[in-house]
């Protein structure tokens, strides 16, 4: 149950309970995060709450202001774009760099994932969707054999969360998604790095040009 809270962990909880519901949009964009309502939520300190709010904020779906406080972040075009320029350049530099290719052990963990993904998708629960696809993409890019180029790609997925979130919920960018993670599998048993590459960039695209499109249609100000 996504709203179940363990006492035992309560900042580590109340994190993962305010990130499903940024991710999940239950909590849109440019939404106040006001301590005294979250207290009233959550069965925690002041301190906790505060703690939880700087966890989202490392983890890049919130901001902080002075004598303005915590909101959910809300990412400007020229934001979205700077983002997915760096997500394309890392996530193409570490499909050059896997050696091709490879083993039969990852196919066969990349093809469980992919089973997991697909059953999630399936049932449309969003939680699964959203950490098998992450598990997909870091087993993949793990290939790589660059620990930091992969954290780094961890970081930019994370920056894009408001951006990805659009998608859990439709199905035909789900299926596309599906789709492509099939044709990655493909490229994995062969030997052409820069198909392998353009797959990875190709794969971005759908969740960010539909967000630049929401965002933009927006009134000024709006």
């Amino acid at each position: 149950m996504l709203n179940s809270f363990d006492y035992g962990g309560k900042e580590a909880d109340t994190v993962r309970v305010l990130e499903e519901d940024i991710i999940f949009g239950r909590l849109a964009p440019g939404t106040r995060l006001v301590e005294d309502v979250l207290l009233a939520r959550f069965p925690v300190s002041r301190h906790t709450i505060r703690q939880a709010l700087y966890q989202l904020e490392r983890l890049g779906i919130v901001t902080r202001e002075r004598n303005k406080g915590a909101m959910v972040r809300r990412l400007s075009p020229r934001e979205v774009r700077q983002i997915y320029e760096v997500r394309e350049m890392l996530q193409r530099q570490a499909a050059l760099m896997i050696p091709l290719p490879v083993s039969e052990a990852l196919i066969a963990e990349l093809t469980d994932i992919q089973r997991i993904y697909s059953f999630h998708v399936d049932a449309g629960f969003l939680r699964g969707i959203h950490e098998a696809n992450d598990r997909f993409h870091l087993t993949m890019f793990s290939a790589c054999g660059n620990a930091y180029l992969v954290s780094s790609i961890e970081h930019y997925m994370r920056l894009s969360l408001p951006v990805r979130a659009n998608s859990l919920a439709d199905r035909e960018k789900l299926d596309v998604s599906r789709q492509h993670h099939a044709m990655m599998i493909e490229a994995l048993k062969r030997r052409d790095n820069w198909v392998l590459a353009q797959l990875c960039v190709d794969h971005l695209q759908p969740s960010k040009d539909f967000y630049l499109r929401e965002i933009e249609a927006e009134p000024a100000g709006g």
